[in-house]
């Protein structure tokens, strides 16, 4: 059943009580700096981009806190399990694009505010695009993606244009916590600094995968790493493909069934695939609310944001729901050998007698780098090479030797990339232990 549409009898009246936040200075500002009767103006003027899992309540919640003009991002369609959190769809949009489903139904019910919406994923646009937006709010449900965002905003970032830098509010759920954060590029830590506070998960042992399952997880795990290998029904799986998923969820059904285990969806299928932690509505609100919160800060200037320049000031709020409510700023120092804001390379402890097939699979699961297809160079050689396919092949014999037959010794500096993340030259110091 819809809702019906609300309007208010005027534009003045509908932003009223908005308008006595945003137009007056709060207590930790400087009155004599701040200038109220510009800021609706401005505001009207600002294009922010907003991408990812947060977004019902971010775009919701950015168009009633005075935003006119909004793109979205987001490549998704509509699956009836999202109906039970996220309000602006309703059943008949099941199928349909996320985005444009968003946009249409805030535009219906706060009127003036233009919404873009795009249906692809954020690495489908260059620096180009992203530079006609004034601040950037994500809440995005991929650390790969976060990872690419702010990679692409601090390359962006130039300090003698002040319009090329752009703030970067990212928020996360998991579970009953979260986490909201500004980032403004260069000045501070940015996420990567941050990146071992995104841990992977520790991997379950392929033993039990293969022989004893015991929970709905593994017999997905079981599908997604053995049965797949073994049958290969596409030649590469595409985690956001839905005929590939579906093969999935069919094969950890039927290994499910074989060892009476229950609990096995299309939803948990996705989730364990592409590493989701089940939403929780009320934290997903808390978070968002948090978000765009510090945008309209940074928007205003009616009152300090997180990440505002100066000395101890915090960049980073946790939020934890699980006894009660519980929250707490801190600020997360900028780190000096942070492959994308930093200008050292960061040690790498290994083994010399570590092969270099074992050095790459360690990017995979070292906290700070988390790296899926790692191409590594030295200095002045190349050592592997993911592609093209042809300097794979040349280069794949390096791999069953040690790090000591391929000439590395300690201090050796190692430069990674990998495509997920490209522009970004992940830069590695090693470390004999």
């Amino acid at each position: 059943m819809s809702s019906p549409e609300v309007l208010p009898d005027s534009e003045a009246k509908r932003w009223k009580y908005l308008n006595n936040v945003r137009t007056r200075p709060g207590a930790f500002v400087d009155p004599e700096e701040f200038d109220g009767s510009t800021v609706v103006e401005n505001m009207d003027k600002i294009k922010i981009f907003g991408a990812g899992g947060l977004g019902c309540e971010i775009l919701k919640n950015l168009a009633l806190s005075g935003f006119k003009d909004i793109s979205v991002i987001d490549m998704d369609t509509i699956d009836i399990s999202n109906l039970n959190r996220q309000f602006l769809f309703r059943h008949a949009d099941v199928g349909k694009f996320k985005a444009e489903v968003a946009a249409k139904f805030v535009e219906r019910r706060v009127k003036g505010v233009k919404i873009t919406p795009y249906n692809c994923k954020i690495q489908d646009f260059d620096e180009d695009f992203y530079q006609q937006f004034q601040i950037v709010v994500c809440g995005l449900d991929s650390i790969e993606a976060r990872r690419w965002i702010n990679a692409t905003l601090v390359n962006m970032a130039n300090c003698e244009n002040p319009d090329s830098m752009k703030p970067l509010i990212d928020g996360g759920t998991e579970g009953f916590k979260g986490q909201a954060r500004v980032i403004l590029p260069t000045m501070g830590s940015c996420i990567e600094c941050q990146l071992d506070m995104h841990a992977p998960r520790a991997a379950v042992p392929l033993c039990t995968l293969a022989s004893i399952p015991r929970q709905p997880e593994h017999c997905i795990e079981w599908a997604h790493v053995i049965a797949w290998d073994k049958e290969k029904p596409f030649p590469q799986l595409d985690k956001d493909d839905p005929e590939h998923i579906t093969w999935l969820y069919q094969k950890a059904l039927e290994r499910a069934k074989e060892f009476n285990i229950s609990g096995v969806t299309y939803s948990l299928t996705q989730g364990v695939v592409k590493n989701i932690i089940p939403a929780i509505a009320a934290t997903n609100s808390v978070i968002a609310a948090a978000c765009c919160n510090e945008a309209l800060k940074i928007a205003s200037s009616c009152a300090p944001f997180l990440g505002t320049p100066g000395e101890g000031e915090p960049n980073y709020m946790m939020y934890s729901g699980n006894d009660s409510i519980y929250t707490y700023t801190f600020k997360h120092e900028q780190k000096e050998d942070c492959p994308v804001c930093g200008m050292t390379a960061r040690v790498l402890k290994v083994n010399p007698t570590w092969t270099l097939e074992e050095l790459i699979e360690s990017f995979a699961t070292l906290p700070e780098a988390q790296l899926k297809k790692p191409s590594v160079r030295a200095e002045g050689k190349t050592l592997y090479m993911q592609l093209p396919p042809n300097l794979e092949e040349q280069t794949r014999p390096n791999l069953e030797k040690t790090l000591e037959q391929l000439g590395l010794t300690e201090g050796t500096e190692l430069a990674v990339t990998d495509p997920a993340f490209v522009g970004v030259v992940f830069n590695f110091s090693l470390k004999f232990a």
